[in-house]
């Protein structure tokens, strides 16, 4: 089976999208939809697709899946949308930024069986889900202290904060889902701090730059994220797990994994300088996932109770910061 894809968004990341459908044997792009007409016919163009609007995208009888990648305040009515024309889905997260909102509309997606994949494309990315594999074998006993460190080689555009939902919803929110992934115990007390350091006007707009954040289990496991919009020597992306019995870590990737000695020193060449070449590999292993999930009738993961509970994370966060204080999450049945 070929799964025939609709893709909605024609920006940045659906330009991701697109490739990794492209190149994949197993899925054909059909058709492409963007509120910018240029930038949904050349798109389209290059991967020998349609442009529809998104309406004629969910009439359409010749398309099974749709990847949203449309502004966050619209995710959450296509997902209905489309769940309710028996459509799979991927969203890129979140599916919103209101708790109350995202359950509704999981409660939809429920209602009408539809298949939903939240797009945390780390736990796709080679190395972090090597980090897993050997949580999963034993090789470090059993799980006790995670350091996630996750830091933007610069601040985005000041008229994205306003829109983003702010540090713990636009960029930690991939943290706390990893947290999740690896510590394979749920959290439940969250104690957030953040500051203005890099970009005042970030703080004037009501957002954060710098954040240090601490996740704990029922248990006690922990985790530590490390989060900054300014890291100046690239994309800073590293993580370390500690366990009972040793410790595994991811360290940072580079476009050329070299490293050159001569009497000035030892140099390394520079970071990635984004996600969108840090994490290609990624975002074509989640499609891929996604893809297999639709032709074999199995569950999709990261699904959208995983969009949910690192949303309410990203919510804990923001409201210990206000408070000064440790946030504890309530207890969900997963």
């Amino acid at each position: 089976m070929t799964v025939r894809f609709g893709l909605l968004g024609a920006g940045r990341i659906g330009k991701v999208h697109a490739k990794a459908i492209g190149s994949n044997r197993g899925a054909s792009l059909v058709a492409v939809a963007d509120a910018a007409p240029a930038a949904a016919r050349d798109l389209a163009t290059a991967y020998e697709a349609d442009v529809r609007t998104i309406d004629a995208i969910e009439q359409s009888t010749d398309i099974d899946a749709v990847v949203i990648c449309t502004p966050t305040d619209t995710h959450a009515d296509l997902i209905e949308r489309f769940a309710r024309r028996g459509k799979a889905i991927f969203c890129e997260k979140p599916i919103d930024l209101d708790v109350a909102r995202v359950t509704q509309c999981l409660s939809v997606v429920k209602q009408a069986s539809a298949k939903l994949m939240v797009g945390f494309n780390r736990r796709f990315d080679p190395h972090f889900s090597a980090l897993r594999k050997a949580i999963d074998d034993g090789a470090i006993g059993n799980v006790e202290m995670i350091s996630i460190t996750s830091r933007d080689p610069g601040p985005p555009p000041h008229d994205y904060i306003g829109r983003s939902g702010g540090i713990f919803r636009d960029m930690t929110i991939h943290d706390f889902d990893m947290a999740r992934f690896l510590l394979k115990e749920e959290p439940l007390f969250v104690s957030a701090h953040a500051s203005v350091l890099v970009d005042k006007t970030i703080g004037e707009l009501g957002d954060f730059d710098s954040a240090s954040i601490i996740l704990e289990t029922a248990s006690g496991r922990q985790c530590l994220i490390s989060n900054s919009r300014r890291a100046t020597y690239g994309y800073d992306q590293r993580i370390e797990v500690h366990g009972s019995e040793g410790m595994v870590a991811a360290e940072n990737q580079r476009p050329v994994s070299i490293e050159i000695a001569n009497k000035d020193g030892y140099t390394r060449p520079p970071l990635h300088d984004f996600f969108m070449t840090r994490y290609l590999d990624a975002y074509a292993n989640e499609i891929a996932a996604f893809i297999e999930a639709v032709t074999s009738g199995k569950p999709v993961s990261p699904s959208g109770e995983d969009g949910l509970i690192a949303l309410m994370i990203a919510d804990a966060a923001r409201e210990s910061v206000k408070s000064r204080k440790t946030v504890r999450l309530a207890e969900r049945a997963t």
